[in-house]
């Protein structure tokens, strides 16, 4: 026993002794003291570590600053937090050490430099955090007319926020105060609060904000509110409720008035009272014609339209809404859908009409489509010197989206050639926006120097501040598409699918990187292949192409094989459960819904589902996809909707934005996985 007892004693003091000796092991346990709430040990523990850990003084300085600043010695953090300010490159905990700083200088009475602080820096402060430290700050000053008014932009600007709780008494408090020197809060605002709440869920607690309202507001401000009580109950399903309140009012102002009509409309049609639908439509559009809400309700009807296939019905009503208002962002999609109607129905103005499209919106989604078939009607007119010049385009101005794989492939088949001259000089009119290129991924020294720091904060088991010090640069616009890949380094191999949204989040255009000027690494983060394994043998057994269901996993699940949808769909290739239920009986295999999260079971059924579905829409893949996606009697139908030449030409024909949409992203996929790892594959041979 005694033995036992001296043994362990002697392996604590070895540890004590290694932490003391590792300053970044006593830099960890510092910070797990100051979690812990243990201030004395957490200042003790750090104290003497600035010295020894030179190029992380200003986590150093933070810890005790924080420490201090629990243990109620609030006169010494502002001077302890002078490392924190003073970091080259800056420190990601600048921001909560000016906020810290104020605080300390609230504690200790002087309210005038915690005003100080804050306002100085208040443009990198945090929100709604900022604006509640300097009401605070501001109430303590006795300056209660400005403390009011920021307490009232976290009251009503942050609605869900905890600050948004505290700020709540102190506004209470400050207009009893006042009196009639209290600042009323901007019509804006208090509808604003009311509208964030329904966004946020709360939509019983919002409406009852507009019901208050009524009361407060005057003229179009209370019409507003009037009507939007009536929108939160369609927002709310309760649609009949809605549809009588919206009935019920009269005698508004126009814009109010408007919204009022547009729901109205929204309303009669998810009750099928189509004759409704279509009498607050045309009252909508006959009487305020300006209005956005009649540009939501043409948008809403021609897709109405679009989805039941009456192009004679939607056309016209997509040429007003860009015509009546060409600077709205609905405008471009509005033109796509007219000029790809006269597309596919072989009119002879859809050259012009696509032409047109890249003129006006050159940087919308649909502008690639709009080259590709530039390029596909340049080849029906036996025009491949222009056909040539607009597939060049595509591949160049997109490299790595889905029409640059079409364009490429008809570049192959078409041989070489010289560009027409004429196609050119008209590309030279179109503004494309500019794109991320070519990047040197050559760290600069301020993105070198934070990635060591974080390698360093790594290997301490700091993770989080690893992390945080890398999104610090990135956000900050030093080099983001080295930070995200950098970042997504970090989670590469527990969290690939983490990996992958750091590479989408930081280097946002990476698609429009050539692949051949971004490290392999990049690309392997951006498109990794887990459980390829698995994936190889039921992409086998099922007659796949592997690197296609890696492109439909990365779509559906991002590879994170615990995600369960909005819609209830589940595990890697999201599989709802019935489907699941009923491809486990077809093959045979016991079927429970803890085992949709087991990467394997799951693998074996959407794999086996995509082979189904491809079986039952003719060999297409690009209409099993459409059946993955939006479901089988859908994608047969819609394969039913023309006469198409090619598979672009149905996908663009896909009425749901977000089903063509990911038909284009895992076709897409599947190309850059091949020039990925097909690359590399035939590199090792």
């Amino acid at each position: 026993m005694f033995r036992t007892v001296a043994a362990a004693f002697l392996t604590a003091s070895l540890c004590f002794a290694a932490a003391q000796a590792d300053p970044l092991a006593q830099l960890k346990r510092a910070q797990q003291e100051l979690e812990a709430r243990q201030y004395a040990l957490a200042v003790k523990s750090v104290e003497p570590l600035a010295k020894r850990l030179p190029k992380l003084a200003d986590y150093c300085a933070w810890i005790l600053a924080s420490a201090e600043f629990a243990l109620k010695d609030y006169s010494q953090v502002p001077q302890l937090l002078d490392p924190v300010w003073k970091q080259t490159p800056s420190s990601p905990l600048a921001a909560k050490a000016y906020l810290l700083a104020a605080d300390a200088y609230r504690e200790t009475g002087a309210a005038q430099q915690a005003v100080n602080v804050i306002r100085a820096h208040y443009g990198a402060l945090p929100q709604p955090r900022a604006d509640l430290a300097l009401a605070l700050a501001l109430a303590l000053a006795e300056d209660y007319k400005n403390a009011a008014i920021y307490f009232q932009r976290v009251y009503y600007g942050f609605p869900s926020s905890a600050e948004a709780n505290q700020a709540a008494p102190e506004l209470e408090r400050l207009k009893a105060s006042l009196g009639a020197a209290y600042p009323s809060p901007s019509p804006a605002a208090m509808l604003g609060r009311a509208a964030k709440l329904i966004d946020a869920g709360q939509t019983q607690k919002g409406r009852r904000e507009l019901e208050s309202l009524e009361s407060l507001l005057h003229g179009a401000d209370r019409d507003l509110a009037r009507v939007r009580i009536g929108v939160a109950d369609y927002d709310a399903k309760q649609t009949v409720a809605a549809s009588a309140y919206l009935k019920s009012l009269s005698n508004l102002a126009p814009e109010p008035d408007a919204e009022r009509l547009y729901y109205l409309s929204l309303c009669a049609r998810r009750l099928n009272r189509p004759d409704e639908s279509a009498a607050a439509f045309e009252r909508l559009n006959s009487l305020y014609p300006a209005s956005t809400w009649r540009l939501k309700a043409l948008v809403a009807t021609a897709n109405q339209y679009l989805i039941d296939n009456k192009p004679a019905a939607y056309e016209p009503l997509f040429r007003i809404c860009y015509e009546s208002f060409p600077n709205e962002p609905e405008a471009s999609g509005c033109h796509w859908k007219a000029a790809w109607q006269h597309y596919i129905q072989r009119q002879p103005d859809a050259k012009d009409l696509l032409r047109q499209q890249l003129r006006l919106f050159p940087a919308s989604d649909e502008a690639s489509a709009a080259l590709y078939f530039l390029g596909r009607l340049a080849e029906d007119s036996h025009d491949t010197a222009s056909a040539l010049a607009y597939y060049g385009e595509v591949a160049r101005e997109y490299p790595n989206h889905f029409y640059a794989t079409q364009a490429r492939d008809r570049l192959e088949q078409l041989g070489p050639g010289v560009p027409s001259a004429s196609a050119i000089e008209f590309l030279k009119t179109v503004s494309f926006p500019p794109r991320m290129r070519i990047e040197s991924f050559q760290p600069s020294p301020s993105a070198a120097a934070r990635i060591e720091r974080s390698k360093i904060l790594a290997s301490a088991g700091l993770d989080d501040w690893a992390r945080d010090e890398l999104r610090f640069a990135a956000d900050a616009g030093d080099q983001p598409h080295v930070m995200a890949m950098e970042l997504a380094s970090l989670y590469s191999a527990s969290r690939p699918d983490q990996a992958m949204r750091y590479i989408k989040h930081y280097a946002g255009d990476y698609l429009f990187l050539p692949i051949e000027s971004a490290p392999i690494r990049f690309w392997t983060l951006a498109f990794p292949l887990p459980f390829r394994q698995e994936i190889e043998r039921f992409s086998k057994q099922n007659g796949l192409d592997l690197f296609l269901m890696a492109a439909l996993i990365r779509q559906e699940s991002e590879f994170d094989p615990k995600v369960t949808s909005y819609a209830n769909a589940r595990g890697l290739t999201q599989i709802m459960p019935a489907t699941a239920r009923e491809l486990s009986r077809r093959l045979k295999l016991s079927y429970s819904l803890a085992k949709l999260f087991q990467p394997a079971f799951n693998l074996q059924l959407g794999a086996y589902y995509l082979q189904s579905l491809t079986g039952q829409t003719g060999g297409r893949i690009e209409a099993a996809l459409a059946a993955y996606n939006a479901g089988l009697s859908r994608a047969r139908s819609w394969l039913g909707w023309g006469d198409f030449r090619e598979p672009a030409e149905f996908i663009e024909t896909v009425p749901f934005y977000q089903t063509r949409n990911y038909i284009q992203s895992v076709l897409r996929n599947a190309y850059v996985y091949r020039r990925i790892y097909g690359s590399a594959e035939r590199a090792s041979k």
